[in-house]
């Protein structure tokens, strides 16, 4: 039987340790009617667990008398600071760490990704998490390969997972890898999850950090943000900006985690994004409200960033045409009725 031991962090979100609970519990029903015993042991371990304390029908154990564990799963934290949510699980990271050595595996979900990096076990490892945090975990920990459009990550017994529903692509990855593919099939099924996801890039939305103290950066991306429609270079862009450009890039890509011309292209592409979903502009409107001025370029550049091309994104994610839908639907609905 394998040890799955569930870390029940503090500032967890509530839904993730849910759906970690569920699919397992599912997957071990399976197996129990087939093999006549559950597939996973499952226990639930915290930072500061005291005497009978229980999650649903699970004790909670502390993580200094956990034992060794084949499996371990981080789950995702909830909204907010995640350096205070790291800073709330210190105690973890050794424990982490020794069982790693020990030959535990671990997983984390979404932005779990965050613990496992500050414990220094995605150094050199390609990792994701919350594509709207990807910039965050590349900014404070340059030593992870950061993989942000990827909705599974596997490296050296160390897996992570994007945002969201990308979660539940992690735990089928793991029923599979622990159990088989059969398993693995019957549960996707019964939760309904699309497993040929490939990529999570189109939900992202480019929320960049402000707060990071440098000053000389923040004029260069106020620059950006206020010019990017203009269709100019980025060195025209941070010429004004009062030092080098090579030290404009360095100390730019220390901060907000990407470089300068990355910066730039992504505010163009969210720009896109927004007017494709909020606006009925045609393709070559979009793309020159958003800086670009070479058609087949914007299309390469707009898939590149998102997965997927701009019509495909605006039939995705437009309000109009989702208001439309769902008066389609709910016509059909009153007419089968």
């Amino acid at each position: 039987m394998i040890q799955l031991g569930l870390l029940i962090t503090n500032k967890h979100r509530l839904l993730s340790v849910a759906a970690i609970l569920d699919v397992f519990e599912s997957a071990n029903m399976f197996y129990e009617r087939e093999h006549g015993a559950p597939f996973f042991n499952i226990n639930l371990f915290s930072p500061e667990a005291s005497p009978s304390q229980f999650y649903g029908a699970y004790e909670i154990s502390s993580v200094t008398s956990a034992t060794q564990q084949n499996l371990i799963l981080v789950p995702a934290f909830g909204a907010g600071d995640l350096k205070s949510s790291i800073a709330k699980n210190q105690i973890c990271i050794p424990w982490l760490w020794e069982q790693y050595q020990n030959g535990a595996e671990i997983a984390s979900f979404c932005t779990g990704a965050f613990l496992l990096a500050a414990a220094g076990l995605l150094n050199g490892k390609e990792a994701t998490t919350h594509i709207d945090s990807a910039m965050a975990l590349a900014s404070n920990f340059p030593d992870v390969i950061m993989k942000s459009d990827a909705v599974v990550t596997d490296d050296k017994g160390i897996y992570t997972s994007g945002g969201a529903t990308s979660s539940f692509h992690l735990m089928l990855y793991l029923i599979q890898r622990f159990c088989g593919k059969e398993l693995t099939l019957r549960t996707a099924k019964m939760f309904a999850i699309d497993m040929d996801r490939e990529q999570q890039t189109y939900f992202g939305t480019f929320s960049p950090s402000l707060d990071h103290g440098d000053g000389l950066v923040n004029m260069a991306q106020q620059k950006i943000e206020k010019e990017y429609q203009e269709g100019s270079t980025i060195e025209t862009l941070i010429q004004d900006i009062p030092a080098s450009r090579r030290n404009v890039v360095r100390r730019f890509k220390q901060a907000v985690g990407v470089t300068p011309i990355e910066y730039l292209q992504r505010t163009r592409i969210e720009a896109a994004k927004k007017l494709l979903a909020q606006t009925d502009q045609s393709v070559l409107e979009v793309m020159l409200n958003s800086g670009y001025n070479d058609l087949k370029s914007f299309r390469q550049l707009f898939k590149k960033s998102t997965g997927v091309t701009p019509k495909e994104y605006r039939d995705k994610f437009n309000i109009s045409k989702l208001d439309g839908s769902r008066m389609a639907n709910r016509g059909t609905a009153h007419y089968l009725n």
